[in-house]
Parts: structure tokens; sequence; C-alpha cells
């Protein structure tokens, strides 16, 4: 019998017509799409564990997952095989051979996701899936001071919405970056792991503090209080793409 081979993918998406990465009864899913192909491909039901379980409406550029089989397609040849039986919102762009004992998920030692803003008095024709839509004009210098609190290890419990099935609440964030060009604004965190919703609430309360909404200190006061009430909205989902997933080696 051929033994199994593990094969870790690379995989963008426009999570515009999806429920999110994972698989949902009665809606459709990246992972669920994905799973069918795979199986149109190789007649096999095999699972496809993702590193991240993006929400609705999220997009992706660099989603890592794997999954095992016992199929002789070459590994690099997944990709091209698998694009052939997907729709045009969903691309593997990379496909390779693993270790067995690598996890997509639980091997992932960092994230970065990326939140755009079209700040502009008239919502962009173009790019209006891809980047939230805030009129009035945002005070990036204050967003940038704002921020400056959030690195580092902190309890990111009022960070959290309902929901998340986290443990604990205390997470790193090593890297946010706010930087504009024109209209265009882009909020960029780097993590090892994020709570859910976590990235999309810390962009709305920028924006708030952008808009002068909150105060500049509203990060640092919600990070001692521990209290969501003390922070801004939660941002529209359509304007977040997790862009890299980190794995040693």
């Amino acid at each position: 019998m051929i033994p199994y081979r593990r094969i870790r993918l690379t995989v963008s998406y426009d999570g515009t017509a999806y429920a999110g990465w994972q698989r949902q009864r009665n809606a459709p899913s990246v992972q669920e799409t994905l799973e069918r192909a795979l199986h149109s491909l190789t007649g096999e039901q095999a699972a496809i564990v993702g590193a991240s379980r993006t929400d609705a409406g999220v997009h992706a550029l660099g989603q890592v997952a794997h999954f095992d089989t016992r199929s002789r397609i070459p590994p690099e040849k997944f990709c091209f095989a698998l694009n052939t039986r997907l729709p045009d919102d969903i691309r593997v762009v990379a496909s390779q051979q693993v270790s067995p004992a690598f996890h997509a998920r639980y091997g992932a030692r960092g994230k970065t996701y990326r939140y755009q803003i079209h700040n502009s008095p008239h919502a962009s024709a173009l790019y209006r899936l891809q980047r939230a839509h805030v009129a009035p004009p945002l005070d990036v210098e204050r967003m940038r001071r704002a921020a400056l609190p959030v690195l580092g290890e902190h309890d990111f419990r009022a960070f959290a919405a309902a929901g998340g099935q986290s443990r604990g609440t205390v997470r790193d964030i090593t890297r946010l970056d706010i930087r504009r060009e024109g209209a265009l604004i882009d909020i960029t965190v780097e993590g090892r792991s994020f709570l859910y919703n976590m990235v999309r609430i810390l962009a709305g309360s920028l924006i708030y503090i952008g808009q002068g909404k909150l105060p500049e200190d509203a990060l640092a006061r919600a990070l001692e209080s521990g209290d969501r009430l003390d922070l801004g909205i939660t941002a529209p989902a359509h304007g977040l793409t997790l862009m890299e997933v980190r794995y040693d080696g």
C-alpha cells in the first residue's frame, strides 16, 4: 500500500462569498471548497487543516494548510491540479511535501494581518470588497501614537469578541505599523496568535481614535481595564487580509 504523505498548501482567497475558512453546516466555506476539489482530484476524503480560521468575509494571501494523501501526484503539482477544480476566488499558490510532524495550525510561530481602509469622502469602486470605507478624515499620526502601548505582551481580553474558544487572553504583538498613501491606510499587525476578532477590534478602535471619537490613550486604558466597552467598533471583515503564516525554519 502506498504510504501517506503530508502536503502543505499556501492558499490565497477572496473571502467575500464564504462564511470563513472553517467548514460550516449551512454555508459555503473555503475549507469545504478545497476539500471538494481535493476529493474530485484524488478520490480521497481528506481533511484539510488550516493555520487560521478566518471569519466570514476575511481574505487571505498566505493562508497555510495541510492534508495527508496516498495519491501519486507529485507534491509540487497539487497546486496546478487543484486550481483547475477551484472557483476563481480561491487559488492554491504553492504546494510541497513536508514532514508528517508538520501541522499548519499548531506549528505556526507567527502571523501577519493587514487591515486596509479607504479614507475618502467616496467609497472606492475598485477596492470596495477589500478595503473598509471611512469617509471622515483620519489622523494617522494620532493613530500611531495610540497604538504604541499595544506592542509587546499584554492581556488582550478587552480586544476579544464573545464566542472565541481561546483558553487564555495573553498575546504578544511584535509589530504594529500604520501607513498612509493617498486615500489608502494600511494597518499591519504581527504576532504569534490572536484572539477572536482581535485585529478587527484593534482596527475599529484605531479608526475611532483617528476620528477623535475615542481618546488617544483608549487602547492603553482598555489593556488596563480589560473592558471591551472602552474600545471602538469591530471593523468590517472585508478590510482584513491574512498576509502570511510563519513557521520555524
